[in-house]
């Protein structure tokens, strides 16, 4: 996915984001929000202990930042086994991952992150491994290569995308069980905060701690990435502490307003407000006024945009709504457009 590395509110990984291994939870009751799939991983989890088996392949699918590897290193803690964390990408050759799937142990969880990204002959591989817990190889070449069928112990996939319309229907079909990740709640990024505060011994006001989780965009990662940047800034331009006065001047440095929303959003909107009247506008048409590029501006700005409802798509191109000229501070200049269904 396109990408501004300096964006404070991407939530895609940056170098910065590595976890410090105490900030991660590490069982199901130290997590935070996601309550619907805490509840069905914890029935899934229970009843796999009590069968004394291997869990069941496992799909999380999401937006960025929301947990998913997190979740993954949680389940093997909670059936005491362990984890070998992979990707898509990095998966190149049928070879590479035969070589992980012979080196898991009974129970093992094999962690893919992006599996949308798994080539067609790494998939190949995978689908016997997954359904028959075996492995297929060809020995020698031409018409004395034969096959031979390696038994592999029960182990368990958890699979994470963010683009799951681009999993092929035979691999989506081999997980269990599907479960999609959503965007936190305020009260839950309050909770993620204030607890990453304490893990970072950073002393912080709640009122300190509500302006960081509130332009949070409803993602931990982005939570996380803010609280250390306000935190440096409370270091060095004020006595240490996370004040609501503190936290407000450090994020307004940063360019990210009292919902989220950053100077690459805001150029977004007001350049559909200013040049084109509030919409309906082309997409490319937009890039081209910002200087940006196209897939940037739909992958990475429009879903916030959606999300907050201050853009519509429409048939004729996208829209900016009555909210975001409030937001904004300027008035309304026509009429609301009918959306695209």
């Amino acid at each position: 996915m396109p990408d501004i590395p300096d964006r404070m509110v991407s939530p895609e990984r940056r170098p910065e984001d590595a976890l410090d291994p105490a900030l991660r939870p590490r069982l199901l009751a130290d997590l935070i929000g996601q309550d619907r799939v805490k509840d069905n991983l914890a029935i899934l989890i229970d009843a796999a202990k009590q069968r004394h088996e291997a869990l069941d392949h496992v799909l999380f699918y999401g937006p960025p930042g929301l947990g998913k590897t997190t979740l993954a290193h949680v389940m093997a803690n909670e059936m005491g086994v362990n984890i070998k964390v992979t990707s898509g990408p990095v998966v190149e050759r049928a070879g590479d991952l035969a070589a992980i799937l012979t080196n898991l142990r009974a129970g093992d969880i094999l962690f893919i992150d992006e599996v949308h990204r798994l080539g067609r002959t790494v998939e190949e591989v995978l689908y016997p491994a997954m359904e028959d817990y075996a492995l297929d190889i060809v020995i020698g070449k031409g018409p004395s290569a034969r096959s031979i069928r390696l038994q592999l112990p029960r182990f368990t996939v958890i699979g994470a995308t963010t683009r799951l319309a681009l999993l092929t229907a035979p691999l989506r079909a081999r997980f269990g069980a599907v479960y999609r990740l959503d965007f936190y709640e305020l009260a839950a990024m309050e909770a993620i905060v204030r607890r990453a505060a304490q893990m970072l011994a950073v002393s912080a006001e709640p009122a300190g701690i509500v302006e960081i989780a509130r332009r949070a965009r409803g993602t931990p990662r982005v939570a996380l990435r803010l609280l250390k940047r306000v935190r440096d800034f409370a270091q060095v331009r004020a006595d240490g502490k996370i004040t609501p006065e503190v936290a407000r001047a450090g994020l307004e440095l940063l360019e990210v307003d009292e919902i989220g929303l950053d100077n690459l959003d805001r150029q977004v909107l007001r350049a559909i407000i200013e040049k084109y009247g509030g919409g309906p506008v082309g997409l490319e048409t937009i890039a081209a006024s910002i200087s940006e590029e196209a897939d940037t501006i739909m992958d990475v700005v429009e879903p916030y945009l959606l999300q907050r409802g201050f853009l519509d798509r429409t048939q004729r191109g996208r829209v900016v709504t009555h909210a975001a000229y409030d937001h904004l501070g300027l008035p309304f200049n026509g009429p609301e457009q009918p959306k695209l269904l």
